[in-house]
């Protein structure tokens, strides 16, 4: 799959929110489709910021400014490990992360498969490797006390 059609491909879920004023007969909460720009980072917390927090919100509870669009509300990333016996299940997270897996505490399979998108956007797809590993650190470094 190339690069434009990955981007096509995740672009609905990437994407930036246009909510009205808050009133009683509100139109429904719409996405506006935007491309996925390429990271030149590696580090987790930074592509959890760029990539997740549109959803799961900044400090991924779940709370970010698309979660009133989607049809099933993102998952508390910092409840995972509570979910799983007080254990963080880090081959889980990657396996959800890479599309190898239902997501943790997902209803649903409308998470883009960062993994792919993370592998082709570089010439060199250990980057895209190294990327998901951080984002799979971060999350857990994340969780709930």
């Amino acid at each position: 799959m190339g690069m434009k059609s990955l981007i096509a491909s995740v672009s609905l879920i990437c994407a930036v929110l246009l909510i009205g004023p808050a009133v009683a007969q509100e139109p429904p909460t719409t996405v506006k489709m935007v491309p996925v720009h390429p990271a030149q980072t590696v580090s987790g917390k930074e592509l959890f910021r760029e990539y997740c927090a549109v959803c799961h919100g900044t400090d991924g509870k779940g709370d970010g400014p698309a979660a009133k669009a989607l049809k099933v509300p993102p998952a508390d990333l910092t409840q995972i490990a509570a979910h799983s016996g007080g254990k963080y299940p880090e081959t889980k997270v990657q396996h959800a992360i890479n599309g190898e897996s239902a997501p943790i505490a997902h209803g649903s399979k409308d998470m883009p498969i960062w993994g792919n998108v993370f592998g082709h956007m570089s010439s060199n797809p250990d980057l895209g490797t190294l990327r998901v590993y951080n984002l799979v650190k971060y999350i857990g470094e994340i969780q709930a006390k």
